[in-house]
């Protein structure tokens, strides 16, 4: 029963009754303050709601610099992961003789080499280069969430996914796919014996993927912070962002 359904009965009480209008009275300064209380609390805490909320979207996202920009791209086309890297992957192709037309021996394993590093280097730049053209930010921004998974699904995420306008919103990265592919399809069609084809460039350019998602999962996962091994050997950038950022 709300207020104005109850005034004909206070009006009978206190009329008849001066005890109960007394009583009444008490009663409604209770009330009301009860009601100024509840309503003053609810007020308070919708408040303290909407702050939370304005908090919560409110950007952290800070767009990286020309300058921090290309001190990514020269290291992460030309530094010590990507040659290590190149190492890695030519020893794996010297070991199943691919190409076959290669041969084994120092000089197999440089050609190999030579090939690997240049697909990466090529896929780099055609992905900072698209990126830039797009007006997009495909460095890494670590997971602010916690958990293994949550952290694995951010990483592989993010291998297809970009920063884009001063807030950073999350948007799916076209340089980012089709950058694996431009380096492999570089090669077989630079260098690679005559009988490769866009297949094989396809088949090249799905191993580069998987390469760059566990490039993703490593920077994640392994600590690169100012008192890791890695960052008193200068060697802690990478494509990673030197500074956090959102994740949503």
């Amino acid at each position: 029963m709300n207020a104005r359904q109850m005034m004909p009965f206070l009006f009978i009480l206190l009329t008849l009754l001066p005890l109960a209008k007394a009583q009444s009275l008490a009663d409604s300064k209770e009330s009301s303050s009860g009601t100024i209380a509840t309503a003053s609390a609810t007020q308070d805490h919708a408040s303290a709601v909407t702050a939370a909320s304005a908090t919560a979207l409110s950007p952290t996202y800070l767009p990286p610099t020309q300058r921090t920009m290309g001190i990514n791209y020269v290291f992460d086309a030309f530094g010590p992961y990507s040659i290590a890297g190149s190492a890695v992957a030519a020893g794996i192709n010297q070991l199943s003789n691919s190409p076959p037309e290669w041969n084994q021996g120092v000089k197999g394993y440089a050609r190999r080499l030579g090939s690997d590093y240049g697909i990466a280097a090529v896929g780099t730049t055609a992905r900072y280069t698209l990126a830039e053209a797009l007006k997009e930010d495909t460095m890494y921004y670590r997971c602010e969430c916690g958990g293994v998974f949550p952290r694995l699904r951010h990483a592989v995420i993010s291998s297809l996914t970009a920063r884009r306008g001063e807030d950073g919103h999350r948007v799916f990265s076209f340089p980012s796919l089709i950058a694996p592919y431009a380096g492999a399809m570089t090669a077989v069609y630079g260098w690679y014996p005559d009988r490769y084809n866009a297949k094989d460039a396809f088949r090249i350019g799905n191993y580069s993927m998987l390469a760059y998602v566990g490039s993703n999962i490593s920077l994640e996962f392994f600590y690169s912070g100012p008192h890791s091994l890695l960052s008193r050997m200068h060697l802690n950038n990478a494509h990673g962002s030197p500074e956090p950022g959102p994740n949503h």
